[in-house]
C-alpha cells in the first residue's frame, strides 16, 4: 500500500514538472493546496537531428555548433551530482530506404562525433567531404543544453544536386509540415527521416496537390530504427503524373523523428526545405532576398474549411499589396500556388498572409520557393512560414560577407537584442538593440564580431513591444552561380515553466 501510494505521487509530481500543474492528494485524503505560481528554468537536456548532408561525391559540409550565454548553468538532481555539461553528434546508421527507389541501407563510415561544443558562447565548427556522410543525432546536457544549436551547410558544386544547401538541425517530434516540395520529373525530393532514440519509430506520410490526397503507396507504417536515418524519394510514392506543387505531412504512430526535405532541381539548384509553423490563421515567411528573380508561394488548408489569404509584402518603408497578387484561395484538403513576379523590387522582405475576412479565419500552412539568378546560373532556396521568436533563437554559421538578418515586425514596433558570437577560431562579440518599426523589415548585414576569425552565431532576443519573426540568409556564391540559402529563426525553448512548490509532503514511512 505504501509503495503505491509513493507510486502515485511520484506520477502527480512527474505531470507536474511536464505540464505546469497538477493536483496532489496526501495519504490522509486531505488535497493538497494546488501549485498556482510558476518559474522558468534553464531546460537540462535537448536533442537535435541532422540528416545525411548530401549523395555527392564533390559536397563539401561545414557543421556549426553553438551554445549561447546567459540562460544559467542549469542544475543537479535532487540528491545527485551535477554531470559535466556535454553537446556532442553521434553517427546514426542508415537504414533501407523507404518507396522502393532501389536504394538500400548502408553503414556509415567511422567518424569521430563532429563540432563538440564544450562552452557556450563560442561556435566549433567540423567539416566532412563527399557522399557517405551520415546522419547524425546528438544532445546537449547541462550549461551547454539552453539553446544549443547546430547548422549543417553543405556546397555541392556541380552535378543534379548543384546548390548551397543549408540546414538548422532540428528537435524530433512527431508532427511535420512541408509545403513546396514536389514530384515533378525535374525534381529529386527525398524526405529524410531520422530516429534519435533507443527504440524504433513508425512513421506515416501524406502527400497533397492541387486535386487534394495524392494516391500512394508504401507511406504508412514506415519503420525508422532505432538510431537510424531512413530517405524516401516522393516521386516513389505515387503512380500518378508528377506534381510540381506538393505539401507533405509526416506524423508518428510511435516514437519520434527529425524530418526534412531535400529538394534537388535539375536545372534551377538544390536545398533543403525546413518544416513549416504549425497551422495557423496568419503566416509570415521573412528573409525574401532583394535580388530574388522567381518567387513562389505554396499553401495548404489542413481543415474542413476553404482559406481566402491577403497576400502583403512587409519591406523596410511599410507593408504593401504586390501588384497583380493581393489574394490567394486555398481550398480545403488542397494544395495552392501562385506565382509572385517582380516581388521586392530590389529591396528585402517577408512575405504577410492574412485571412481576407477576419470573421472567415483558417489555418494553413505555407512555404516560399525562391530563385536567384537567370539562365543556367541560377539556385533555389525555400522560406517556410515561422512563428515569432518568444524568448530567443539562434542561426549559427554566419561569415563575414554573404551574411543578411532580416527582422520583420507585422503588427507593432518591437525591439529585439541582436548579438553576434565571438568566431569559431576567434573574436569578440557584439550586441545591438534594434527597433524594427511597425509593419516593417529591418535588414542587417554589418553586424560581426570583432577581429572575426571562422564563422560566427547571430542570437534573437526579443525586448519589448511586438512580435517579430527573423531569417538569416547566407550568400556564398561560387563560379558565376548566386548560391544562397535562407534560415528562419525558431524559438530555442532553452527555459521550461515548472510549478513553484507549496508544500513539502515530507518522507513517507
Amino acid at each position: 500500500m505504501k509503495r503505491t501510494t509513493l507510486s502515485l505521487i511520484a506520477g502527480a509530481t512527474a505531470l507536474a514538472a511536464v505540464t505546469g500543474f497538477a493536483a496532489l492528494t496526501a495519504p490522509d485524503g486531505t488535497a493538497a493546496p494546488e501549485a498556482k505560481a510558476t518559474t522558468r528554468l534553464p531546460v537540462e537536456r535537448v536533442g537535435l537531428v541532422c540528416p545525411a548532408p548530401s549523395t555527392s561525391e564533390v559536397a563539401e559540409t561545414l557543421y556549426t555548433s553553438y551554445t549561447p550565454t546567459g540562460t544559467g548553468t542549469g542544475s543537479a538532481p535532487a540528491g545527485g551530482k551535477a554531470e559535466p555539461p556535454t553537446a556532442q553528434l553521434r553517427t546514426a546508421a542508415s537504414a533501407p530506404s523507404a518507396g522502393g527507389d532501389g536504394k538500400t541501407g548502408k553503414k556509415p563510415k567511422d567518424a569521430k562525433a563532429p563540432a563538440t561544443v564544450t562552452a557556450p558562447g563560442k561556435p566549433v565548427t567540423a567539416e566532412a567531404e563527399g557522399g557517405s556522410v551520415p546522419a547524425l543525432t546528438g544532445a546537449a546536457t547541462g550549461a551547454l543544453a539552453p539553446g544549443w544549436t547546430v547548422q549543417q551547410t553543405t556546397v555541392v558544386p556541380a552535378g543534379g544536386a548543384r546548390g548551397l544547401l543549408g540546414l538548422g538541425c532540428g528537435a524530433p517530434d512527431t508532427d511535420f509540415w512541408f509545403p513546396a516540395a514536389s514530384t515533378a520529373k525535374d525534381r529529386q525530393d527525398y524526405v529524410h527521416l531520422t530516429n534519435p532514440d533507443d527504440t524504433a519509430a513508425v512513421a506515416d506520410i501524406e502527400l497533397y496537390g492541387p486535386e487534394g490526397v495524392l494516391k500512394s503507396q508504401f507511406t504508412e507504417g514506415i519503420p525508422v530504427p532505432a538510431h537510424s536515418t531512413v530517405p524516401v524519394l516522393l516521386s516513389t510514392l505515387t503512380s500518378g503524373a508528377g506534381q510540381k506543387d506538393v505539401t507533405v505531412h509526416v506524423t508518428t504512430r510511435s516514437g519520434r523523428v527529425g524530418a526534412a526535405v531535400a529538394a534537388a532541381d535539375e536545372k534551377l539548384g538544390s536545398d533543403w526545405i525546413a518544416p513549416a509553423a504549425d497551422p495557423a490563421n496568419s503566416a509570415v515567411l521573412p528573409g525574401i532576398p532583394a535580388d530574388a528573380t522567381s518567387v513562389r508561394l505554396v499553401a495548404f488548408a489542413p481543415g474542413e474549411d476553404d482559406a481566402d489569404l491577403k497576400v502583403q509584402l512587409v519591406t523596410a518603408s511599410g507593408t504593401i499589396v504586390p501588384a497583380g497578387a493581393g489574394s490567394l484561395h486555398v481550398k480545403s484538403g488542397m494544395t495552392a500556388a501562385a506565382d509572385l513576379p517582380n516581388l521586392t523590387r530590389g529591396a528585402v522582405g517577408s512575405l504577410l498572409l492574412t485571412p481576407s475576412d477576419p470573421k472567415k479565419a483558417t489555418p494553413v500552412v505555407a512555404a516560399l520557393e525562391v530563385v536567384r539568378g537567370k539562365g543556367e546560373n541560377t539556385e533555389i532556396a525555400f522560406i517556410p512560414a515561422t512563428a515569432a521568436v518568444s524568448a530567443r533563437a539562434t542561426v549559427a554559421d554566419n561569415r563575414a560577407k554573404g551574411s543578411t538578418l532580416s527582422l520583420t515586425a507585422p503588427g507593432a514596433e518591437a525591439r529585439v537584442k541582436v548579438t553576434a558570437s565571438a568566431g569559431s577560431g576567434g573574436g569578440t562579440p557584439v550586441s545591438k538593440t534594434v527597433t524594427v518599426k511597425a509593419g516593417t523589415t529591418t535588414v542587417l548585414t554589418d553586424l560581426v564580431p570583432g577581429g572575426l576569425k571562422g564563422s560566427y552565431a547571430l542570437t534573437v532576443e526579443p525586448v519589448s513591444g511586438g512580435k517579430v519573426h527573423a531569417a538569416r540568409t547566407l550568400a556564398l556564391p561560387e563560379d558565376g552561380v548566386p548560391m544562397f540559402t535562407v534560415q528562419t529563426f525558431v524559438d530555442d525553448r532553452g527555459t521550461v515553466e515548472v510549478p513553484t512548490a507549496h508544500q513539502d509532503l515530507g518522507v513517507l514511512d
